[in-house]
């Protein structure tokens, strides 16, 4: 189950993300040139889960109704299900849409005026206003 909750919160954006740039068009179309990296990423990887589950399944189901409702902010919930049942009762699955994710790195900085240090900080990271900060050397 690790590596489904794990592939699925990159998953299903990039899957979001072909169906938003192609709509239901996303089932069938081919890699198109102009693209975004994560377009991209998102055709491939819904064209590996349809593979297997085939488009007259709940998840093409999913998909049609986010094409269909994609300024939706809660549209993403169904497809996110789905996908989230397909990977935890298919861990092999899970496994190989993982291995088409891109490496994260394994530090992350998310929020306003976040920091994120990736080893050794020999100076300063101060997030705060007005902050004075002095290094004794």
């Amino acid at each position: 189950m690790g590596a489904s909750c794990t592939a699925l919160g990159e998953l299903v954006p990039a899957v979001g993300a072909a169906v938003s740039a192609y709509g239901v068009g996303v089932l069938t179309r081919a890699e198109d040139e102009a693209a975004g990296a994560t377009v991209r990423l998102g055709q491939r990887l819904l064209a590996r889960i349809l593979q297997r589950t085939g488009d007259r399944t709940p998840i093409g189901a999913a998909v049609t109704d986010l094409a269909e409702a994609i300024e939706d902010p809660d549209a993403m919930a169904a497809p996110r299900l789905q996908i989230k049942k397909l990977l935890t009762g298919d861990p092999e699955l899970a496994i190989e849409l993982s291995a088409l994710l891109p490496e994260r790195s394994p530090v992350q900085a998310t929020g306003m005026r976040s920091v994120a240090v990736g080893g050794d900080n020999p100076g300063i990271a101060s997030t705060g206003d007005g902050a004075t900060n002095i290094q004794g050397r």
